[in-house]
């Protein structure tokens, strides 16, 4: 397999100024998708979602809905309720003040609430993971095509300068034949 016109270990000591075999698993890949001039990038992002099961669906989607402004207003408002009913409304408050029975259910919404949100983060971070060794499989490729673009540059800047030499010996030696010719006819 050809890369830039090299094989692959003399790219990967060109590119990675390391052997193919020191080379790792991306690094690899990375050469292979260069021979085969493929794209690196992928969606992260539709993959990584594409495999969730039900219960981390729901675990992200009670993580999203806890941290927002709507669940900090709709909660209120049910503590606000909740107070109100058994303190101002009812006569014969079913939990009365200090509220033993709203503290023992926000304990276990707490309880309940904050593995969840672990969960979402862990495979959040996960997710960030994966988009990590995206970004450097794409920059990575990104910066070999742009060094061997200026290899390329630089190979095309001397092959016209040497044209360019050619031609001025060529024309040096003209001028060397019309004064040589001059010279022998005057």
């Amino acid at each position: 397999m050809a890369v830039n016109g090299q094989n692959t270990e003399q790219a990967a000591h060109r590119w990675f100024a390391k052997g193919l075999g020191e080379l790792g698993h991306a690094e690899r890949r990375l050469l292979e998708k260069l021979a085969q001039r493929k794209i690196v990038s992928e969606d992260v992002n539709a993959e990584f979602r594409s495999d969730l099961t039900f219960g981390q669906r729901l675990a992200d989607n009670v993580s999203r809905f806890g941290g927002s402004w709507t669940f900090i207003i709709i909660f209120g408002l049910g503590l606000l309720l909740w107070t109100g009913l058994n303190s101002y409304v009812l006569h014969k408050p079913f939990d009365p003040y200090p509220y033993i029975f709203l503290n023992l259910m926000l304990s276990m919404l707490a309880a309940v609430q904050a593995p969840v949100i672990m969960m979402s983060q862990n495979r959040q971070a996960a997710m960030d993971r994966l988009d990590a060794a995206n970004d450097y499989k794409v920059n990575l490729k990104a910066e070999i095509e742009i060094m061997a673009l200026h290899d390329k540059l630089d190979q095309m800047r001397t092959e016209q300068l040497a044209a360019l030499l050619a031609k001025q010996q060529e024309q040096i030696d003209l001028l060397m034949k019309l004064v040589g010719s001059r010279d022998s006819q005057g």
